[in-house]
Parts: structure tokens; C-alpha cells; sequence
């Protein structure tokens, strides 16, 4: 099974994309994550992505098509894949459909996370992790048990992401509608666009990819 999963950041595409990659084996294609692995392992794609960067350009269409092609045929056709953050223009959205059916594949869902942009704003501003262990904490939903005091490893040191803030929230928002708005029309008229409420709790998310993906 090969499916596109949207939503803006913070959504929770990652986490649920990493349910699926345990329950069902299926393998998520991050292209920014793929696009690090092949230019340091120095494959043929990664070695002309790198050139492209080192003089400060946008890596091509060509080159992203070519190194989601290369993924596919390591993974061979038992694994699904998770496209997560390509397609996002029409042109991307055509390449995928040439990419999956010269490998005897196709898209089964496209699955949209919807989100209320203030609920987001509130979810991720107020997001903070523990200096030391990493755990995260949440200043409206999961404080520390004590006061300033990590639960697993006992810290006093806690960071906050530089970015996590409400117009950074709000701009990354933009630029997701803005980016998705042309690729879900072609996805709607084939009839395989599903949303879900992102704003649900983890497993009550979870569950509905289920229900969606087993048909």
C-alpha cells in the first residue's frame, strides 16, 4: 500500500507515520531525511544533490523523483511506502504517479490530518523538553509531576525549540495551504482524499488511519 499523508507541521504526521511503520512494516519516505542519508552516503543522486546545495540552489524535481525511484527499488514491492512532504506541487503529484507505475505501483489514500490553526498555535508553543533526556512536556497538557523537575531522569534544565512560536506557527500554516492547495483537486477527483481530525487525541488518530486504510 502507498500512501500521501498532509498536514502542516505539528500535526502529528511524524508520529502517526511511525505507528504505521510498526504495524504494517510500511517504510516512510521523508524526502529532507532521504535527501541527508544519499548525500552522505554518496550515491550517484546524492553526489548531484550536493552540487546543486553547494552553489546555494533548490534542489531539482528531477533530482527528488530520482531519489524517491532509488528508495522504492531498494525497498522492492512488498513494503508500503509513506510519502511524507512530497508531492507538494502538481508537477511533484505527476512524477509520483511516473515513478509508482513504472514500478508496478500505485497510490492507495491520500490522508490529510486537518488541524484548527489556533488549537495548533497553543499545542506547539507551548511544547518543551527536558535538557538532558529529551522527554517532552507540554505547558497546558503534561507538566513535570514536581515542579521543574524532569519525570525520567530528575533534571532541572529545560529548552524550548526557538521556533515554536506563534508566527512562525502561523507562517508555516500559510505555506502549507498555500503548497497543498494545488495537489489535492487532482487526489479528490480520483475519490482517494480522506481527513482526519488531527486534533484528536493520538490513538483516536491512529484508529482512524486504520479504519481508513483497511478499505
Amino acid at each position: 500500500m502507498n500512501i500521501i499523508l498532509l498536514g502542516p507541521p505539528g500535526a502529528g504526521k511524524g508520529t502517526q507515520a511511525q505507528r504505521l511503520v510498526e504495524r504494517h512494516g510500511m517504510r516512510q519516505l521523508s524526502t529532507g531525511d532521504m535527501l541527508r542519508a544519499a548525500v552522505k552516503a554518496g550515491t550517484p543522486v546524492g553526489l548531484q544533490a550536493k552540487a546543486v546545495m553547494e552553489r546555494g540552489e533548490l534542489v531539482s524535481d528531477a533530482i527528488v523523483s530520482a531519489l524517491i525511484g532509488e528508495e522504492l527499488d531498494q525497498m522492492g514491492l512488498q513494503a508500503g511506502a509513506i510519502f511524507d512532504g512530497y508531492p507538494r506541487t502538481a508537477a511533484q503529484a505527476e512524477s509520483l504517479d511516473e515513478i509508482l507505475a513504472a514500478r508496478g505501483r500505485k497510490l492507495d489514500h491520500v490522508i490529510e490530518l486537518d488541524v484548527d490553526e489556533d488549537a495548533l498555535v497553543e499545542r506547539i508553543t507551548g511544547r518543551f523538553t527536558c535538557a538532558n533526556c529529551g522527554k517532552g512536556y507540554h505547558d497546558t497538557f503534561e507538566q513535570p509531576r514536581e515542579a521543574g523537575v524532569c519525570d525520567k531522569c530528575g533534571s532541572r534544565e529545560f529548552k524550548r525549540r526557538p521556533d515554536d512560536n506563534a508566527e512562525t506557527v502561523r507562517t508555516r500554516m500559510a505555506e502549507y495551504r498555500a503548497k497543498t492547495a494545488p495537489i489535492l483537486p487532482i487526489y479528490e477527483a480520483r475519490g482517494i482524499v480522506s481527513r482526519v481530525n488531527g486534533m484528536a487525541e493520538l490513538d483516536g488518530v491512529t484508529a482512524a488511519i486504520e479504519r481508513i486504510i483497511a478499505g
